[in-house]
């Protein structure tokens, strides 16, 4: 089997490492140090950086000013970024994107899509529910009226709500499949309230009060909010391996010259064992993610995707986050472990990225969720 990446995936790698050479995790004040949210907007010159490199179009088709590149090239980008804990919700504006390019409308695609791809347009996604339990589209009911939608309920936690133009928002209607609407933030009938999360990063509880949305804003094609939680799932993964890689060089670099009895902590048999663990766990995560990330890139269609019997995608996706949450929080701890009071120091990056691994431990599903999700889906399969 051949695991390298194309040309232009590795292109792209190369484009991501050039924009993300000038940031570094302790850009921002640090969450421990921050009352509140550590920034009131995302970064925005990176943000214009990424737009020049053509990286925030990544995944959209050329005929919208993108790349045409796959959710394989989406999540090498996500790793690179998520090494140097960059401030932009390029997670959340690609995956909303590639939704509305998958599911929506003409006028809705010509409307969004290029000015996403320029980085004119900031595109979230609420993926938390009401309280964080359970699915979120059961917290927001759509009805039809007339020809449009209206919309009414509750979404917690959502990122960079208060930085986006547009909301998509799931909702459920009582009979049928969830559908997903496109609104933007400033729409009437939208109020945010403000929240911050693990990390420091600003989220936001939205409140739908009679919001409308109209027919071409609304994605309701069967399995659309299905597959776009499963693309930012994946691309959460996405996030956690480049985390924990970036944790484990931390934790290397500082055991390779921290003197204890006059030799390095690296030569400590102890120490030795510890980061090879967690230098498992890591392959491990690299292993499930790239499998998930090729499902997604693969056509649904092509009747060799679930050929000799294979699960759903979603089986993939599960086990991706089950490693990806429980590997990353080992990763950080035994991080924290080994550095001892040094990690505890705020002027060291460490603290930030175990905050960011703590967040993408548990965003969209921890990993018993997944895990039982995962059990279900065995239950329910049926063997050739």
């Amino acid at each position: 089997m051949d695991f390298t990446f194309t040309e232009e995936q590795q292109a792209a790698v190369e484009a991501a490492k050039a924009v993300f050479s000038s940031t570094t995790p302790d850009g921002v004040p640090s969450p421990a140090l921050t009352p509140g949210a550590v920034a009131d907007d995302i970064d925005r010159a990176l943000w214009r950086r990424l737009a020049d490199a053509d990286l925030l179009g990544l995944t959209l088709d050329p005929r919208h000013g993108g790349s045409g590149l796959d959710p394989l090239a989406l999540c090498l980008v996500l790793r690179e970024s998520a090494k140097v804990l960059a401030r932009v919700p390029l997670l959340e504006t690609a995956a909303a994107a590639l939704a509305v390019q998958r599911y929506g409308a003409p006028e809705l695609c010509a409307a969004v899509l290029p000015r996403a791809a320029r980085g004119d347009l900031v595109l979230t996604v609420a993926t938390a529910g009401r309280t964080g339990h359970g699915p979120a589209e059961l917290a927001v009911q759509a009805r039809r009226t007339g020809g449009d939608w209206v919309l009414d309920g509750v979404q917690t936690a959502v990122p960079w709500a208060a930085e986006a133009d547009h909301l998509l928002i799931p909702a459920h209607t009582g009979a049928g499949p969830a559908l997903l609407a496109l609104v933007p933030r400033d729409r009437a009938g939208i109020g945010l309230d403000d929240q911050v999360s693990t990390s420091g990063e600003r989220l936001a509880e939205v409140r739908l009060d009679g919001v409308r949305a109209a027919a071409h804003e609304v994605l309701d094609a069967d399995g659309a909010w299905d597959w776009l939680r499963a693309l930012l799932t994946t691309g959460t993964c996405a996030l956690a391996l480049g985390v924990g890689t970036a944790v484990l060089d931390l934790t290397s670099s500082y055991t390779s010259t921290r003197e204890q009895f006059g030799h390095p902590l690296a030569t400590f048999q102890a120490v030795a064992v510890q980061t090879a663990d967690r230098y498992i766990d890591l392959r491990a995560m690299e292993a499930t993610l790239w499998q998930a990330a090729w499902r997604l890139s693969r056509d649904e269609k092509d009747p060799e995707a679930t050929a000799n019997g294979a699960l759903p995608v979603a089986g993939d996706v599960a086990v991706a986050k089950m490693w990806a949450a429980d590997g990353v929080r080992r990763v950080v701890q035994t991080a924290q472990h080994l550095h001892g009071g040094f990690g505890a120091v705020t002027d060291y990056p460490l603290h930030r990225y175990h905050a960011w691994a703590k967040q993408l431990e548990l965003s969209l599903g921890s990993a018993a969720a997944h895990e039982e999700e995962l059990g279900e889906l065995l239950a329910a399969h049926t063997l050739p």
